[in-house]
């Protein structure tokens, strides 16, 4: 784990020296029982950071094998930016990514942020290279009622059926993540100079595309028309899209549907 000093002020050490899971409560939403229930992991890495790597291995790892019982893990992988100074910019940061991250910070009561972060459904952090510790969180989260989100796509128009979202949710939004697996490169400068560094599934872009008022009954539905640049690879595009809370943070449901 790398601790950026400029964005952490005081969170304290002894807080983030091992990975030690931190969660914040809340009440499970009603939803359909499925056979597998997704849950959407998010790591914040950057190929700046030396501790990252093995945090992007994790990552594909539970993309690849799914190996927690009764869930789906949908992953996104988000290039912070606040690496870029330090010898090597990230060519898949944002720092709107950067800004998410620090939404979670204050969504867990911390005082910075750090890579590279494992957050678990909006619900749940952890250092992103402890596999343990996150494979315990997935199944946690998978544990919890959920909303139902459909995604499905004809060419390159997704439509998103957010079906029958909770009271309980309170106000939420539909966020649609377009991501890339299969992605590496060979970094000449910075921390990991000399290094070829593979990513799990990485986020290309991350847009809010529908408010979900509380108390909203029946079926949503929202079609967005994705734009897939040329130099993406349309063999390695999936578009994920998922309903998080407002305040809290919490993701209530998530699908997803490849792109290819």
């Amino acid at each position: 784990m790398r601790l950026f000093p400029a964005l952490l002020g005081a969170l304290p050490l002894a807080g983030l020296a091992v990975a030690v899971l931190s969660t914040r409560g809340s009440a499970a939403l009603a939803g359909p029982p499925a056979s597998l229930r997704p849950v959407v992991v998010e790591l914040f890495s950057s190929e700046g950071c030396s501790s990252c790597p093995p945090a992007d291995a994790v990552l594909s790892r539970l993309a690849r094998d799914q190996p927690v019982a009764g869930a789906e893990v949908i992953a996104l992988e988000l290039h912070v930016d606040y690496w870029n100074s330090l010898g090597w910019p990230d060519p898949f940061s944002s720092p709107a990514f950067t800004a998410r991250q620090r939404a979670y910070a204050d969504a867990f009561g911390q005082r910075g942020v750090y890579t590279p972060q494992l957050v678990v459904d909006g619900a749940a952090e952890l250092v992103g290279s402890s596999e343990a510790g996150a494979r315990a969180a997935i199944a946690a989260a998978a544990r919890e009622a959920r909303t139902r989100v459909q995604v499905t796509r004809a060419g390159d128009r997704v439509t998103i059926t957010v079906i029958d979202p909770s009271e309980a949710a309170g106000a939420a939004d539909v966020w649609l993540a377009v991501t890339e697996e299969g992605l590496s490169t060979a970094v000449p400068r910075g921390e990991n100079a000399g290094a070829t560094l593979a990513h799990g599934p990485v986020v290309r872009t991350l847009d809010k595309v529908q408010p979900l008022a509380a108390g909203t009954r029946g079926a949503v539905v929202k079609e967005v028309e994705v734009t897939v640049l040329p130099a993406w690879r349309r063999e390695g595009l999936r578009a994920v899209a998922f309903v998080q809370r407002r305040g809290t943070l919490r993701i209530t449901g998530a699908g997803a549907v490849s792109l290819r």
